[in-house]
């Protein structure tokens, strides 16, 4: 009997310094992706928050996610409508909001992240059904499945 793949939602964070350093976990993590062990699903906010930064900050690196998004696409979500992000307004920015309401909608096994907004509250992912965690914390997790 075959084991379930884990699917994951990477927050913008994971996937740039994924392309910006190949030795973080981050990069160990698209790794995995792209060798077909994990599946990766992302917000259409996300990907395009990463050209942006991408564009912006590490040019160098666009061929490299051209290559990755053509050779092994994420799943990419719809972005929620305006509505279901309001009960996280309090906590977070417009833009974190509407990627974790992203998350919740996609219901990954994960919601990685480096984001200390995320991170830093444990009551956040309360009631979301959420595993919200570091790369290196899924790391750790994914080794000893």
């Amino acid at each position: 009997m075959s084991k379930r793949k884990l699917r994951v939602f990477l927050d913008s964070n994971v996937i740039f310094s994924g392309l910006y350093s190949p030795y973080g976990s981050p990069a160990i993590i698209l790794e995995h992706f792209v060798a077909g062990d994990i599946g990766v699903v992302i917000s259409q906010q996300v990907l395009e928050e990463v050209v942006r930064t991408i564009n912006k900050k590490l040019p160098g690196a666009l061929p490299a996610l051209r290559k990755l998004l053509i050779s092994t696409p994420p799943e990419v979500t719809a972005d929620p409508p305006l509505d279901a992000v309001k009960r996280y307004r309090k906590k977070l920015s417009l833009a974190d909001a509407a990627v974790l309401e992203a998350a919740i909608t996609a219901r990954p096994d994960y919601f990685i992240t480096g984001d200390a907004h995320f991170l830093d509250d444990p009551h956040l992912a309360d009631g979301t059904g959420l595993h919200i965690i570091t790369p290196a914390g899924f790391l750790k997790i994914f080794k000893q499945g």
